[in-house]
Order: C-alpha cells, then structure tokens, then sequence
C-alpha cells in the first residue's frame, strides 16, 4: 500500500548504506540523464488538465473540508461545467496522447459526478437521524461569505438545535427494540413517532455529527475574542449545543450502533450495494461483474493453493500447509531489527531489477526514500509495513501486550517482507511516485488503485516467475500475499454485495490465508471503515492482472523488452490500465470510448 508523505532533503542512515551496494561501473550508466529521459508529452490537452487541477484545488481550499449542501451543489456544478468545456473540444483534431487524455479527463469528471451521487444518497438514508445539520452548514456558509455575523440569530439557532437534538433522541429511543413483552410499546409517549435505522446508517450518522463538532468549533472560533458581541450571544448556546452533539454522538453509537463510543475494535462497515459497485467498476474501466470478479478470484485463489501446497511439500510439512506457514512465521527478527532487514531487502530487490535490466532505476531514486517506526495506534488498521519516499515500518513496541507483540513479529516475518519490500519501494510504490513526477505529471488526476496497487502487485508476480523467491520458505511467504490478495476481492466484494460479516471476512483471512487473528481484523477494519473506496482492496489483484495481460501481449510476443515495456508504463503515469494499453497499442480512440478489454478472458469455473 502507497503513503504518500513529503520529501526529506537529507539522506537517512538507511538510505546512504543501500548507496555503497551498487557497483561503480552501473551507478555511472544511469547517473547522467540524457535528451530522451526528459518528458517530452505535446498533448494539446496538458494546458486545459493543468488549469482545471489549478481551480479544482482552489475550490477544495474553499469547499472541501465541507460537506454541506452548498458544498456538494457547488462541486457538482464544477464539474458538470467542465464537462460542457471539453466537449466543445474537436476531438478528431487532436494526437493520439491527448486524445487519451480527452478520454481520461471526461471519465475523470463523470466518476467525481457519480461519487457526488453515491454521497447524496448516503445523506439522504441518514438525514432523519441529523436533520438539525442545516443549522450548522447555515452558519459556517454564511462564515465562508464573509457576510456580518448576527450574534443573537446565531444564538438562537443553536438553541432551537438543542431541542431538535433532544426530540431525535426520544423518537429514536422509542424506535429501539422493546425488550418487554411481544407488542409493547418502547417508548411510553405515544405521541412520539419512532425512528429505526440500520447499524450502518446510525455510525455514518455519528461520524457526521462530530464532522459538525468540528464545523462549529472552527464557526465559533472564528468570531470567539474577537467580536465582543458575538461572545457575549453565544458563548454559553454553544457550550450547550458543543455538549449537545458530543452527547448525541456518543447515544448514536452506543444505542442505535450498539457499541461503545470509544471502540476502535469492532467492525461495522457500510456496504455500499449492486449497483454502486457497477459504477465503481465502470469508472475503473473493469468491465466485468462482482460476481464475475469474486470467481475470478476463487479461481486465482486454487492455484495459490497448488503452489503453496507444493511449496508445504517441499518444507516437509507435506499438504498440511498450515504447518508450513507457521514454521514462516517464526522466522521473524528480534525487536528492533526490522528496519535492518528492510534495508537488506530493499537493496536485493533494487540490485535485482537492475542486473536483469527489468526497468530504469535513476541513481537519485535508489536513494531518495527514507524510513519510519509506525505508531501502536496505526498498527491496528495497518498491521504490515507501508511504503512509498516513506517506508513506515511495522513491528511491535513495548506498549503492547504479549499477545500483540506475537502477532505482529509473526505478521511481519523474513519471508513474508522478502515479497513486499520492493511492492513498497523500487520498482514498486516509490519508483511510482518518483517517476510520475517527472512523466506526464499533470495525469496524477487520473491515479487509480488498480494501476498504483496493480503495478506494485504485478512486480510480486513477475519476480515470483523469473524465480526471484528461491527457497520454499520464500515462496510460501510470496504466496500469502498472493492469496491475501484474492482473498480482498472475495470477502470485499461479498461484503458489499451483503454476502458476508465482517467477523466472517476475519475468519474467511484466518482460515483460507494463514492470517494472524489480529491482523485479519486490522485489515477487514481497514478495508470497511470508509478511509477506502469499496475496490480498493480488490485493485491489487485485478490491476495486476490487467498488466500481466499487457506483458503476455507486448513483451511475450515480442514487440517490446521488459525494460521498454516497465519504463513506458511509468511514463504513461496513473490511469485506468485498459488506457495504458490504448497508449502502447496505439489504439484508435473515439470520444464516447466504452471500456470493453477482457483482460481475463471468459471466467474460467473453479479449479
């Protein structure tokens, strides 16, 4: 997984050693860049992408901390607008390169429209849990215009919001389930009309009252000191509307959510359903259903199986393979060495792609990513290292318990960081991000998981075929991730299709992956907390699959090296991989292009 965080101008201690391992003679042939190592794009469309980046982070710097309606109708509006602009762009007139982007930048704002859709929907199945919210986003509107505050106004409101706050949380008590007799009324006012809500519904309303926690503490802060009027009117209506919300946020979790306010353990997640899924995937120019996907993947799963029983055979273990997997998990370092073992694996891999001219390694690259210790908090939805210019190492402190420490030393074994390392760094996550900013920078817009985590994933398979994991206890740990990977899609997917539990996607991890308990739930908890969009989890898998498609087309037939083909692709920058291979293949492109490429062929039934 990619973590994007800002350079460090100084070389660390980890960094300046992986220097010294390259030879002289081969740091020389790449140090000095030539004429052709420079992006030499002439789309026509470069100008128009540049600007529209320019006014999208203007109106983020304005709106986008905002979920108001004002908001969303704004943005809405951005990019319809948009829309209307580039189609009066004559695209017949156009180079292949910028009719790619044509191509990009029109599925660009149609996805950002069908989010905003998704997003209204989601308010809409919430807001008779949050219909005070109008107060708040009134206020901080009228902030954002800059218009004179009216203190007593402003006082009022929040007053009359306390007593809407109080009204929902008594319609929603009497719509809790009665635990008296069959029939009995839960509430004894019966003038009250209950209210119901779905566990998923209720914590994305809970999330939104604090959101509006927020939004009136920076409203109050705003005018607080510093407008004597406005402090004398409203400092104690928004203590008392501030205690309001935390109260109510606090009755929404624990009552309606049914867990406690502070719990950072139990999952709960917010499916998103069919037909959500079919716009994601069109957006992501997948063109194959859920359930197609969740075959495929069992599919991919069976041969893992193969393999790691092959590889359990080979251990001793014989088709116990389970046995096999925990001998590998043993084979950890002690405290404190794990950023020593990163360093190691980083430089194997580096030396690697290079020696078997598998893509351009700029000298800066090798040395231009630095290394963290991730925090306990982070460990419990990111239990693995993260990567990218930063290497966030994960690996147990002295403030876990005995148990905790387990896990995450077994979860963070040799073999299983000996498949990863280079998916977080080079030629994975970081050799990314240093190319993208330096080929076609201005198509960073169009990133998709299904190129960022698919690329990173395919290297994990192209390495495993060119025997880069030599021994079994290698391949066993290469094959955890392998089938951790079609595992996302499974129990994702069936999440969302409402197939599956969360607890039974944390059992589905422990059973048919070899996952440690705690980080099976670290990463089901990670997958559904609404941080990812709901196929991100499956991009690794598939987006690696697209690239293996492109290698079998380009690279087996023939038509291109491995170096020429890596090198394109980085070049290409993030996008959608069926528009990667438009590029490579020089494709002709009509303006309403459709995804069609069945990069899999026909899903073939379970083996």
């Amino acid at each position: 997984m990619r973590r994007r965080s800002s350079r460090n101008a100084f070389l660390t201690t980890a960094t300046a050693c992986i220097l010294s391992l390259f030879s002289p003679a081969r740091a020389a042939a790449q140090q000095t860049p030539q004429a052709q190592d420079f992006d030499s794009s002439h789309s026509e469309l470069r100008p128009t992408i540049e600007r529209y980046t320019e006014d999208r982070g203007t109106l983020y710097h304005d709106y986008g901390r905002s979920a108001s309606p004002t908001s969303q109708a704004r943005f809405k509006q951005f990019y319809t607008d948009w829309l209307a602009t580039l189609a009066k762009t004559d695209f017949d007139s156009l180079s292949e390169d910028a009719k790619i982007d044509y191509v990009l930048f029109q599925n660009h704002l149609n996805t950002n429209l069908h989010q905003l859709a998704i997003r209204e929907k989601q308010v809409e199945q919430m807001s008779p849990l949050v219909s005070f919210e109008k107060i708040v986003y009134d206020l901080d509107d009228s902030r954002r215009r800059m218009e004179p505050v009216k203190s007593e106004q402003a006082a009022a409101a929040l007053t009359q919001m306390v007593k809407e706050i109080k009204k929902l949380r008594e319609a929603e008590e009497a719509g809790l389930p009665t635990t008296g007799k069959p029939g009995a009324p839960s509430s004894p006012n019966a003038s009250i009309t209950p209210i119901k809500a779905e566990k998923t519904v209720a914590r994305r309303a809970a999330a939104s009252v604090n959101r509006l926690r927020s939004t009136m503490k920076e409203w109050f802060g705003y005018y607080n000191g510093y407008d004597p009027q406005f402090t004398w009117w409203v400092g104690e209506p928004y203590k008392e509307a501030d205690k309001a919300l935390e109260d109510y946020s606090t009755f929404l979790t624990e009552k309606l959510v049914g867990i406690k306010a502070d719990d950072k353990v139990t999952i709960i997640g917010d499916p998103v359903g069919r037909d959500a899924l079919m716009a994601e995937l069109a957006d992501d120019m997948i063109p194959y259903t859920p359930e197609e996907l969740i075959a495929l993947a069992k599919n991919e799963m069976a041969w893992c199986t193969r393999e790691m029983l092959r590889a359990s055979n080979e251990m001793g273990y014989g088709d116990d393979w389970h046995k096999a997997m925990e001998h590998v998990k043993e084979m950890h370092v002690a405290p404190g060495d794990q950023p020593e073992l990163i360093r190691k694996l980083a430089a194997e891999a580096t030396e690697y792609v290079i020696s078997h001219d598998l893509v351009t390694v700029p000298e800066l690259a090798k040395t231009g990513w630095t290394m963290e210790m991730m925090t306990p908090e982070r460990q419990l939805v990111n239990p693995f290292f993260t990567g990218g210019d930063v290497m966030s190492v994960s690996f147990p402190t002295d403030t876990m318990t005995f148990e905790q420490r387990q896990m995450s030393m077994r979860g963070n074994n040799i073999p299983f960081s000996h498949a990863t390392v280079f998916h977080e760094l080079i030629p994975g996550h970081y050799l990314q991000e240093f190319m993208g900013e330096r080929y076609h920078a201005y198509r960073g817009i169009f990133g998709t998981p299904f190129w960022i985590e698919g690329n990173a994933f395919y290297w994990e398979t192209l390495l495993w075929d060119l025997g880069f994991d030599k021994t079994p206890e290698e391949r066993v740990g290469a094959l955890f991730w392998r089938m951790h990977r079609c595992a996302r899609i499974i129990f994702s997917l069936s999440f969302h299709l409402g197939l599956m539990t969360p607890q039974e996607c944390v059992d589905f991890l422990v059973k048919n992956v070899g996952h440690e308990v705690d980080n099976a739930a670290a990463e089901v908890r990670r997958s559904f907390d609404g941080s990812y969009p709901p196929l991100y989890q499956c991009a690794y898998m598939l987006g690696a699959l697209q690239f293996r498609a492109l290698h079998k087309e380009l690279v087996d037939s023939g038509k291109m090296t491995n170096r020429d083909f890596h090198d394109a692709i980085l070049h290409e920058n993030e996008m959608p991989i069926e528009m990667v291979r438009a590029a490579l293949t020089n494709q002709k492109l009509t303006r309403d292009f459709k995804t069609s490429w069945k990069f899999y062929g026909p899903i073939p039934p379970v083996q």
